[in-house]
């Protein structure tokens, strides 16, 4: 054994040895081969006559006019418009879901009134047991109830026709003798006075037979009063209490009824919640699950085998494949330029061709952003397919391709060719042996072209890298005052009576070539954003640097005076960064400097490739 152990030792130390070896040999290789290509770039680079030395000439691009697409580039994601929502039905048990025990592969197509999803049913399953005992008894409860209710109308009516009927008899027939019993003691009194007149009866004999008849009266009085008592006090008070009686009886039966309807439907409520555990197919379809992520990369729910279900929450979403649809989120910066309407040219990234569709949606509001995320704004933004083919699904990537505007002809040179300082364009222009440097106005943009105004003829030569031989540019010096005073004659124009619209988040002063067409805030007043100028107001007036202006503070401005009470939206007598920018954006907006103006108003500030200062 010690023979074997050392013998397996040696082999693991020589294989390791052969590994760290074949590692350095491999190093050395790739250094070797590095070594190469560099001293071979080298020389490329320094042997006389290279073609690498010919990198630094301009490139060219001459200007044409033809047909121009101003686009919106997104990627989104395909969905169907039409989806059918496949819900929990189940109420949760004890603040908590239900789980899931099997369910349905994802992408499955189903027909309607198949399984989907088999939820835990165990709970209900003894919570059924235990109810059927409870609706036992209370159907034992409800007989009885019943037989008191019979019983209860039995004795009124044995009362009626039997107890008080013959009580009434004995009394009468007490009346009868009494009467008799009092008509013979009348005719013994009778014959006794008689008698007595004849002297033939004592007068004790008198008294007695008076006696008698006082007494037949008093028995007959007093059958006469029991029977007027039967009739009108007994009988009545037997009533009440057999009345009362059954409708006591009568009430705990209808309670007893009642509590048997309500257990017997929390019994139906069970058995029906136990049959939602098993959730089928509403429609036919394809099967998604309705996954949910939360906002900081975790997952809120998955569908799978263990899952907690709540009551109500979508489990499936079975999708109708022929109303299909892009969901594709817009930055705030190119939000302003959709329109509901507008063509679309769609490629899924799982096929080769192209689709056709059209914007049917714009969302008012932002998307939801992400704790990590930025704090640009998102807009969802729905394309309808036209004619979606089978073979696309819900959940594919999809290239969007929004058309904003086409212009038949257009003159249009490449964004890289545009050099932008200080809010003007310019490019490079070769004339001949001569290098001319031009300004120019340009309009709409997408992401390779630029639509040029002003400034530039069909077939000129311009240089497509100026940024790279600016040696060659001539350009003039800009004096940025005289948008200084536009600006501050803008900020103090009078706020219109009526609130004016904000204009929205289309420009934000836009400096890139390759911005959209149409200006937001940014577009007037040589293209810079509501915030710029009021960077420049407040760095002028605010000469104690508390971030708030004071009425002593603009005193020496008569037209800002004038409007520091349209500023002060919370009359603390101060207007501070914020309340300037919301009255300046609404001057803005009503003085028209929200219409289409400077070249990058609408779109992201600066386009691909677009050069600057």
């Amino acid at each position: 054994m010690k023979k074997n152990r050392r013998s397996l030792l040696r082999l693991s130390r020589t294989a390791s040895r052969s590994r760290r070896a074949g590692v350095r040999g491999t190093l050395l290789g790739l250094l070797a081969v590095s070594g190469l290509c560099g001293g071979g770039y080298y020389w490329a680079m320094n042997r006389p006559g290279s073609n690498l030395e010919s990198s630094s000439e301009p490139m060219f691009h001459q200007v044409a006019e033809g047909p121009f697409d101003h686009i919106v580039l997104e990627q989104g994601e395909i969905e169907s418009s039409s989806n059918n929502e496949v819900k929990c039905e189940v109420k949760g048990r004890g603040g908590s879901g239900t789980p899931i025990l099997s369910v349905i592969p994802e992408g499955t197509l189903v027909k309607k009134g198949e399984v989907l999803c088999q939820l835990d049913s165990s709970a209900l399953d003894q919570e059924a047991k235990n109810q059927r005992i409870v609706v036992s008894s209370a159907e034992s409860a409800v007989i009885s109830a019943e037989a008191a209710v019979n019983k209860a109308v039995i004795a009124r009516q044995e009362y009626l026709e039997g107890t008080f009927l013959t009580e009434r008899k004995a009394i009468v027939s007490e009346i009868a003798v009494a009467q008799q019993s009092l008509r013979k003691a009348e005719l013994s009194l009778e014959s006794a006075e008689r008698l007595a007149a004849k002297g033939t009866l004592k007068p004790l004999q008198i008294e007695a037979e008076q006696f008698s008849v006082e007494n037949a009266k008093s028995n007959l009085e007093s059958a006469l009063g029991r029977l007027k008592v039967l009739d009108e006090l007994t009988k009545a008070k037997m009533l009440v209490q057999f009345d009362a009686d059954i409708e006591t009886t009568r009430a705990k039966l209808e309670s007893d009824k009642n509590t048997l309807g309500e257990e017997k439907n929390k019994l139906q409520e069970i058995q029906a919640q136990t049959k939602a555990c098993t959730i089928i197919a509403p429609a036919d379809g394809q099967v998604v699950y309705a996954n949910k992520s939360s906002g900081r990369g975790g997952s809120d729910f998955i569908v799978e085998a263990g899952a907690l279900v709540r009551e109500q929450q979508t489990i499936f979403l079975l999708p109708d494949p022929t109303r299909m649809q892009v969901k594709a989120k817009i930055n705030e910066s190119r939000i302003s330029l959709i329109r509901e309407g507008m063509p679309v040219k769609i490629r899924v990234n799982a096929s080769e061709y192209e689709l056709l569709g059209r914007v049917i949606k714009v969302n008012k509001y932002a998307e939801p952003g992400n704790w990590w995320g930025s704090n640009v704004k998102e807009y969802a933004t729905f394309i309808q397919i036209v004619e979606p083919p089978e073979t696309i699904r819900t959940g594919m990537t999809a290239e969007v391709r929004i058309f904003v505007e086409q212009i038949d002809k257009a003159l249009q040179i490449p964004v890289h060719a545009v050099y932008e300082t200080k809010r003007h364009h310019f490019v490079l222009v070769r004339d001949g042996e001569k290098w001319n440097t031009r300004e120019i106005k340009i309009g709409a943009t997408n992401d390779k072209f630029v639509t040029v105004k002003e400034g530039i003829q069909p077939n000129d030569n311009v240089v497509l890298d100026p940024r790279n031989h600016l040696d060659k540019m001539d350009i003039p010096e800009i004096q940025e005052e005289d948008d200084r005073s536009k600006l501050v004659a803008m900020s103090n124009a009078p706020l219109p009576k009526s609130t004016a619209p904000e204009s929205g988040p289309q420009g934000a002063g836009g400096a890139g070539a390759a911005g959209g067409a149409r200006g937001g805030a940014g577009g007037g007043a040589g293209g810079m954003s509501p915030d710029a100028i009021v960077g420049m107001i407040m760095q002028r007036m605010d000469t104690n640097t508390d971030g708030s202006l004071s009425q002593e503070e603009v005193a020496s401005d008569d037209r800002m005076k004038s409007s520091f009470g349209d500023y002060d939206a919370n009359k603390d007598g101060k207007v501070d960064r914020s309340e300037l920018a919301a009255g300046f954006k609404k001057r803005m907006a009503a003085m028209g400097a929200g219409g289409p103006g400077g070249p990058g108003g609408g779109g992201s500030g600066r386009g691909p490739g677009a050069p600057s200062n």
